[in-house]
């Protein structure tokens, strides 16, 4: 029987060694051609999640993957996702949905007990895709040659020898020692699973590729493996980060209007809510760390003071409360400053918040900041939503679409000294609060400012006007073009797709 679905899997030899863009680059590359292609990561770790059409949560990585293969979110696209709530524990997504106990909270070791079923849903998935796509290009998680990840691997070449799949390496030239990361990594895989590694792909290279043609020669003649290609450094290529918090901010020659300050916690989620301040020229968007308890640090002098979400919001609310912060923001109030939750730090500015169940964490209840008239419960099921209303501030109102995932349930109180109405409608229904004097806000919608007319009211109400600015589904459709464009030019896809073929031949 003729094999009419391929796989193809991108291992890495490090983390961001630039797996999640070369697969993003070559379903755009794919989708360009008329094949039907679907992105795929069998197990994901990371606090930034998408949520599909059908109320499944994936990582933001695979939904961008999924807008590069132009198709619609899948929960199969990323069929196990782990949310860390702890500096050892998880929250266990399978399918979309966090698994019954706990909301799926599991400990590193009960993981790996867990594994063998995780397999299977993984399988499930890929069999399913395999129906519907023509080729699926797959992402793996970390390095393949961790050792102490090796028993019952379902995330690299565990899940590429169940499947029987080809695996290219990707390396990045730019952290040094490329080709110690690249004969290293093969080194410590098994003869099968070297066996099945076609290829190899270097990453971020700059410079005169003359001056590193012997040591490719030396690669291939040193392995028996190809060189697929040599990607440059694509400069200013800013697409949503998947675990590490990206920082830097647009070049700009202009004036920055607004300056806003992004609170951040040991177990902040969801942070490409703010690529689009981080994009805007005239925006001053900066990120508050305090690595510990311990150390100490003010929040500075700004219009706009920004609560994000959290994965544990007790423990974070904790940790808020050991910094100077909830004294900074009690002086930025009195002096007129604005401030801003999202999702668990929207929970943070109400009354309190209970966790019956410990579905986060260890401490079942936890005194709020008290700006907010409203109380939060943890609850077994979670609000998972594609949402789209409008935005109401400053007696002008603004178009926003965006996604709602959390596990609290906020309720209104409505004898509360503290007076505040909702300043959101969706679906006719009313959502987050904004204090009286209209200086305290809190909603449960991420994803609020990538609608520019949202992005301009709300930045109206934290004090200035800003202009126009691509949206971060323009850039990111920017991005994936370049990415696409580097894979067309610098890869041998002449080479590559041949190997692929080679592989479901033999």
């Amino acid at each position: 029987m003729t094999k009419t679905t391929f796989t193809l899997m991108v291992q890495g030899t490090t983390s961001d060694a630039g797996k999640t863009t070369l697969v993003a680059g070559l379903c755009r590359l794919f989708a360009n051609q008329c094949i039907k292609v679907a992105p795929f990561k069998p197990q994901n770790m990371a606090l930034n999640s998408a949520v599909t059409p059908c109320g499944g949560e994936i990582g933001r990585a695979q939904a961008l993957q999924a807008k590069a293969a132009n198709v619609a979110l899948d929960v199969d696209f990323n069929p196990v996702l782990l949310k860390p709530n702890s500096d050892t524990g998880a929250q266990v997504i399978i399918h979309g949905k966090a698994i019954s106990a706990n909301q799926g909270s599991m400990e590193a070791a009960q993981y790996q007990d867990y594994k063998k079923i995780a397999m299977q849903a993984v399988i499930e998935s890929h069999l399913r895709l395999e129906k519907a796509y023509e080729l699926i290009v797959v992402e793996g998680a970390g390095s393949p040659a961790e050792i102490n990840l090796r028993a019952d691997d379902i995330a690299n070449m565990g899940f590429a020898e169940q499947v029987d799949c080809p695996v290219i390496i990707i390396a990045d030239i730019d952290k040094g020692g490329v080709f110690a990361q690249l004969v290293g990594t093969l080194m410590l895989l098994s003869q099968s699973e070297q066996d099945r590694v076609v290829g190899f792909v270097i990453n971020r290279f700059r410079g005169d590729i003359s001056l590193l043609e012997s040591g490719l020669t030396w690669l291939e003649e040193r392995t028996n493996k190809p060189v697929l290609g040599v990607l440059p450094y694509l400069h200013g290529l800013d697409i949503s980060s998947e675990d590490a918090i990206v920082t830097q901010q647009e070049h700009t020659t202009k004036q920055r209007k607004v300056k806003i300050v992004v609170l951040v916690y040991p177990h902040m989620s969801n942070h490409t809510d703010f690529d689009a301040l981080r994009h805007h020229e005239e925006i001053d968007c900066q990120f508050l760390f305090a690595k510990t308890p311990v150390l100490k640090v003010n929040i500075p002098a700004c219009d706009l003071i920004i609560l994000p979400g959290s994965k544990n919001v007790i423990s974070d609310l904790t940790f808020i409360k050991a910094q100077p912060w909830v004294q900074n923001i009690a002086k930025h109030l009195r002096y007129g400053g604005k401030v801003l939750g999202i999702c668990g730090g929207y929970q943070m500015l109400g009354q309190h918040i209970t966790d019956p169940l410990l579905i986060e964490g260890t401490t079942s209840h936890c005194a709020g900041l008290k700006y907010l008239p409203m109380t939060t419960e943890l609850r077994r099921n979670k609000v998972l939503t594609n949402v789209q209303g409008t935005l109401s501030l400053l007696q002008e109102s603004a178009s926003v679409t965006g996604y709602e995932i959390h596990a609290g349930m906020s309720e209104f109180m409505q004898h509360s000294t503290i007076k505040a109405t909702p300043f959101m409608t969706f679906n006719d229904k009313e959502h987050g609060l904004l204090t009286a004097d209209e200086q305290v806000a809190g909603c449960y919608i991420h994803g609020l400012f990538n609608d520019l007319d949202a992005l301009k009211l709300i930045m109206r109400w934290a004090g200035s006007d800003v202009g126009d600015s691509l949206s971060v589904d323009e850039l990111e459709n920017i991005a994936i073009n370049r990415i696409s464009d580097a894979c067309q030019q610098y890869i041998d896809m002449e080479k590559l797709n041949n190997l692929v073929s080679d592989w479901y031949k033999s």
